[in-house]
């Protein structure tokens, strides 16, 4: 072969060159299974608007914010956040924020009751510490469970503070405004399922010896929890209700209190029954079709 022959072997046919395949025959093949699979452009990052970035700043911010730690313990085993639970409807409890249980590292709420004057708090400090030590040793699958409690007299005030249980779906009351909303409702059983476990409660406490009456039962200080199970709360005797400031105020919740409390001098565990009894057609009213 001459070198001429050779070199017109080697160089390259210009009508032989690679060309991109026609979309019309790729898509016949794509088709017909012979294996070509269209490829999506890359998708672009979509910028986050200056604004939304601004929020979700804002939102870090706050969140830690709420976290800060305010307060310990004497012992150092709960530490107060700054974020407030909602319990302002409850009678006797003045404060109520988060706080955390550094030993078992779950998340438990700090109330304060503050007494109005601090000789007030002196005259029945034996007396508070006795109720409070009582509410410690209850122990029920359907009562908020009572931790700790300490006192912390100054000059000028004093205050009770007590740790309990937190219940993070909040409260019957809260629920109830939440269906509501929704538009929708519970059937009968449920209704009863909830009787049975706050009457569950009250019956253990009125069992305790002496008997303790709860005497502040509304939808605000029953609770719920996620799975259904229901929590009676704010064990408030009187001897810390008629020595706080919150209940010299106006009450909202009178309905659920019966005629005879706060007319004689010692209630019996009836009036427990008769406010069971308003929280059960307010249940029933708010949320079942009847």
């Amino acid at each position: 072969m001459s070198e001429g022959e050779n070199k017109q072997l080697q160089a390259p046919d210009s009508s032989q060159e690679a060309k991109p395949p026609d979309s019309g025959a790729a898509a016949s093949a794509v088709g017909q299974g012979g294996g070509v699979s269209s490829v999506s452009p890359p998708v672009s990052a979509v910028a986050q608007p200056p604004s939304a970035a601004a929020a979700t700043e804002d939102d870090e911010e706050e969140s830690e914010d709420e976290s800060e730690i305010l307060e310990e313990s004497p012992c150092g085993r709960w530490q107060k956040r700054r974020e407030e639970v909602n319990q302002r409807n409850v009678p006797g409890i003045d404060n109520a924020y988060l706080a955390m249980d550094t030993e078992e590292g779950v998340e438990v709420v700090w109330n304060e009751v503050m007494f109005s004057e601090r000789k007030n708090f002196k005259l029945q400090e034996e007396k508070v510490k006795a109720v409070f030590d009582n509410l410690i040793q209850l122990e029920h699958l359907n009562i908020v469970k009572f931790h700790k409690y300490w006192a912390d007299v100054k000059e000028n005030r004093a205050r009770v503070i007590f740790i309990t249980e937190y219940m993070s779906s909040g409260s019957l009351k809260q629920f109830l405004k939440k269906t509501k909303k929704n538009h929708k409702t519970m059937n009968e059983k449920a209704w009863k399922r909830w009787c049975t476990q706050i009457l569950s409660a009250l019956s253990y406490l009125h069992s305790c010896d002496p008997a303790i009456i709860h005497g502040n039962l509304t939808c605000d200080t029953i609770f719920i929890q996620h799975n259904g199970l229901i929590k009676i709360g704010s064990v408030a005797p009187d001897t810390i209700n008629n020595h706080v400031k919150t209940c010299r105020e106006e009450q909202k919740c009178l309905h659920f209190f019966a005629p005879e409390y706060g007319a004689v001098a010692n209630v019996t565990t009836a009036v427990d029954i008769y406010s069971f009894g308003m929280c059960a057609l307010e249940v029933r009213r708010d949320i079942i079709m009847i």
